[in-house]
């Protein structure tokens, strides 16, 4: 059997990914258990009786069904429940450390408010009361002062009762600027609201597609619900489905694919085009769908007669599999092989958004994927893309407001989100940093950080630390001492998933309707309160219009009236499921002006690279893996353990270079090479790992490391991407578009 170079790559690279898809790093883990009784935090449970608690991880977005394994009153293991409708009995390694992070020493344990300077970590303990008296008091006198917009939150969603919670609190306190932390479901909001006019999430029927055609998505890596997404690869595998991935490094999901395109970054969206055009070209696209359930396919006139151009001539005329070769350096050959496979599958599905998911990405590149989709006809069909409703996990009664949050509701928003610039993006944080650093006084007064650790996940961290700066009163409800919690005025701590109820719904991509219960296992470690106990408090401590939009006693009982007939099921299962039935195609457009999905065939246009090619002639990119969380939660020690020493070797991580680049005549480095890597945003000292598998010119960076909070255990290991990279503003949807950075490698002099 001949192996190619390549073959060879993806033999070695798919054995370490399977790998970490086996029973090993479990093993592992139970062994580091074993090597670690003498880290002082370590419990060690008594002998006792065993019981199970069924609850839902909430590490990351996946929200994936646990099993808690007690002895007495002790947590001892996390195993996946069987039976769940998101991962049924599976857990990825971050919820397997989940106790780690219930028991260690990153808790902040008590209200603490901040004696010292912002950042530099002097506390001192003090009591709710007196919280949540300072809190009201600060707040109080802002609305008192006729600026209530003067009040930001930013949430780590803005789904389920606990944020709506906090977007309540808001309303009925008179300002519009409720934020959360962006991803890719913002992106595919804003695609599903212009082609098909709906107010959704895409769902994907992963589980019965036959030919899935991933633009940079890290199957294996987290994307979506990571579980979820192992078993799927694995089905796959089984029923002799394809998967092809397309990214300008081979990751672990390039390795365990059937095919792996390598491509520049930020070329994308041409490639999708590029399949378009051979789909319409050669006549494979589903011409029932197209002719009859579609707009601005072919060329139209406008209400006065002018001719706009359809989707047809748009993609014929300027991206011939020729033209996209040269774009995104493939053979021209492999992109009409591919869009004739693609088109030819039973039941294909197009996928977009980078990594895990969790950067928003530009608009055109999703709309591009979405147009393929559309093209072979798999909108809301078996084994395609569907529209899937928002849970409305909270339909109270809308918030009475009195004159002041009228006022206050009627300014505009800091980040222009839903303005008639960005009239489709419900939230735009990354433009949270320059709006409150541009000018001397800030326009946020006084922010609330539920769920988020914009401190560290945002782009241009150093940006948005100094604007933090500015604002006068911050209130972390973090559980955890991170990055944003250290930058806090307050810190409030919320309970863990495992210390009370908390409602989790469907996470992204999923094709069903799930609602998830995270439920006590254990009683509160410390002293800690439910985030929903500590606003309800404050708005009562307001009075007025503020305290009538809070009529509950309390945050478990405002979470039962939330979930009402679906409240027993919840206790005693662990979730609620109902198969979502899409919608035909004749209801499925009904939100859009023809009634029908509509084709966009302007606006198309290569993602943004910042940088000046000549001072840094490469181009520095992000990668995920599932052994490094990378969102709010940092990585327990049990976690770190497992990343392999071509990530982290010490304390020095170790970015990714093709050996042509790394031996060219501007750098000659070696493996193992220490070099400074610059961008336009900033620099850091790395190591160098020689890595056959990412393009030229290109330098390959892991996210979720290089954290400056939490502990000895993961502060000071690696660089943060976060403060190398910028955000670079999506024209079309005001999102954060921006995936890599033009960057520079320098010799460390020996």
């Amino acid at each position: 059997m001949k192996i190619d170079r390549r073959s060879f790559l993806s033999f070695v690279i798919g054995g370490a990914a399977g790998t970490a898809l086996t029973p090993l790093p479990w093993k592992l883990t139970d062994d580091l258990s074993i090597w670690t009784q003498n880290w002082p935090w370590t419990p060690v449970p008594e002998d006792g009786a065993a019981s199970y608690v069924h609850s839902v991880c909430t590490l990351c977005p996946g929200g994936c069904g646990i099993s808690v394994r007690k002895i007495d009153d002790r947590a001892v293991k996390i195993e996946g429940m069987k039976g769940h409708p998101v991962n049924d009995g599976g857990v990825c390694i971050l919820g397997l450390s989940g106790l780690q992070l219930l028991y260690g020493p990153t808790r902040v344990k008590t209200p603490l408010k901040r004696v010292g300077e912002r950042g530099e970590g002097r506390w001192k303990k003090i009591s709710y009361d007196e919280a949540i008296s300072e809190v009201s008091e600060k707040l109080g006198k802002l609305r008192a002062d006729g600026q209530p917009q003067g009040l930001a939150c930013i949430s780590g969603s803005d789904q389920g009762t606990v944020p709506q919670i906090f977007r309540r609190f808001l309303t009925a306190y008179g300002s519009p600027n409720f934020m959360t932390i962006p991803s890719f479901q913002d992106s595919y909001s804003v695609t599903l609201k212009l082609m098909q006019g709906v107010e959704a999430s895409a769902g994907f029927d992963i589980e019965n597609a036959d030919f899935v055609l991933s633009f940079g998505s890290g199957i294996i890596e987290g994307w979506g619900s990571p579980v979820r997404m192992f078993k799927a690869n694995s089905a796959w595998e089984d029923k002799k489905g394809t998967l092809v991935q397309i990214e300008p490094r081979l990751s672990n999901t390039a390795a365990k694919s059937d095919e792996w395109l390598p491509v520049k970054p930020g070329t994308e969206g041409d490639l999708a085009l590029g399949l378009a055009h051979v789909i319409i070209s050669q006549g494979l696209y589903n011409k029932d769908f197209v002719e009859n359930h579609t707009f601005g396919f072919e060329d139209q006139a406008d209400e006065e007669g002018k001719s706009c151009t359809g989707l047809k001539k748009f993609v014929l005329d300027n991206y011939s599999p020729d033209k996209v070769a040269r774009t995104t350096g493939l053979d021209a050959d492999a992109i009409v092989s591919l869009g004739k496979r693609f088109a030819g599958a039973s039941n294909p599905v197009a996928v977009c958004g980078r990594g895990q998911g969790n950067t928003p990405g530009s608009l055109q590149e999703f709309m591009a994927v979405h147009t393929l989709n559309a093209l072979v006809g798999n909108i809301n069909k078996k084994g395609g893309v569907w529209a899937i409703p928002e849970t409305d996990c909270a339909a109270w009664p809308e918030a009475r407001t009195d004159d002041v949050a009228g006022k206050g509701l009627a300014t505009p928003r800091i980040d222009e989100a839903g303005t008639e610039r960005y009239p489709y993006a419900k939230s735009l944080l990354n433009r949270f940093a320059e709006a409150v650093g541009t000018g001397e006084q800030s326009p946020v007064q006084a922010l609330l950080v539920s769920g988020a650790n914009p401190c560290y996940t945002l782009p241009d961290t150093k940006a948005v630390k100094a604007a933090f700066k500015k604002i006068p009163f911050v209130v972390s409800f973090s559980s955890f001492m991170d990055e944003t919690a250290r930058q806090a005025d307050l810190i409030l701590p919320n309970h863990t998933c495992l210390e009370g109820y908390e409602d989790v719904p469907s996470p992204a991509g999923l094709q069903k309707s799930v609602i998830g219960l995270s439920a006590p296992a254990v009683s509160p470690q410390f002293d800690t309160r439910y985030s929903g106990d500590v606003i309800l408090r404050v708005a009562k401590e307001l009075k007025g219009s503020v305290a009538g939009a809070f009529p509950w006693d309390d945050y478990e009982t405002c979470l039962k009236e939330a979930m009402g007939d679906k409240w027993d099921a919840l206790t005693e299962n662990g979730f609620v499921s109902a198969d979502v039935t899409p919608a035909d195609w004749g209801e499925a457009f009904a939100g859009t002006p023809s009634k029908k999905f509509e084709f966009v065939a302007a606006g198309y246009k290569q993602t943004a690279i910042e940088g000046d090619e000549k001072a840094y002639p490469l181009v520095l990119v992000p990668y995920d893996s599932i052994r490094l969380a990378n969102g709010s939660i940092g990585n327990p020690p049990f976690a770190t353990k497992t990343v392999e020493n071509t990530v982290l070797k010490g304390n020095d991580v170790l970015v990714e270079i093709n050996p042509e680049t790394a031996r060219s005549r501007f750098l000659f480095l070696n493996d193992g090479d220490y070099a400074v890597l610059s961008t336009p945003k900033g620099k850091a000292k790395v190591r160098v790992h020689l890595f056959d598998g990412i393009m030229p010119g290109i330098i390959a960076m892991p996210r979720g490391l290089g954290h400056t909070a939490y502990d000895e255990y993961l502060a000071g290991k690696g660089v943060n991407f976060n403060e190398l990279i910028g955000p670079v503003e999506d024209p079309g949807s005001g999102l954060d578009a921006a995936y890599g950075i033009r960057a520079k490698l320098t010799n460390v002099p020996i």
